[in-house]
């Protein structure tokens, strides 16, 4: 897991990096725009109601509720018909994504099986978007599944 947690850090500073040519700007640097900034925890903070999809399809898998905190601790989901949220932990904050973890629950779309998720979310327009790694226990031929999660504003 370490490995992973490396390599999608890495995927983000990658990303989110700029050109050697910003390196050296032009001498009329005055007509350049500004770099967005990038996000922050408190951006995020509050109530989301979250859908996940397959990487590649539009059928809605599983809604749940997250609340974000502005800090790096007390975030958290919560499954439908589960009394208790499930802990999230917030690995990095760089450039424009925010990659949280939650360690092995029983999941909610394969029954018997544990999962263990890492997200990595933007915002983008006040919604939030971003990809979810699963990888299911015990581990077979599709044990890793890439899904596409987004969430809006809680009411």
């Amino acid at each position: 897991m370490r490995r992973f947690t490396c390599f999608l850090f890495m995927a983000v500073l990658v990303g989110c990096g700029g050109s050697a040519d910003q390196a050296n700007p032009p001498a009329d640097s005055a007509s350049l725009a500004p770099a967005p900034a990038g996000i922050s925890l408190a951006d995020v903070a509050g109530n989301w109601n979250m859908e996940v999809r397959p990487e590649n399809g539009d059928s809605v898998l599983l809604r749940y509720q997250m609340t974000a905190t502005g800090e790096t601790t007390g975030w958290s989901f919560k499954l439908p018909d589960r009394a208790d949220p499930i802990p999230l932990h917030v690995v990095n904050v760089a450039g424009d994504s925010i990659v949280v973890h939650a360690d092995p629950y029983p999941s909610a779309l394969r029954k018997g099986q544990t999962v263990e998720t890492t997200g990595v979310f933007r915002l983008q327009n006040g919604t939030i978007v971003g990809m979810t790694t699963a990888r299911y226990k015990p581990a077979g031929a599709d044990s890793v599944v890439v899904l596409r999660t987004t969430g809006t504003r809680a009411q």
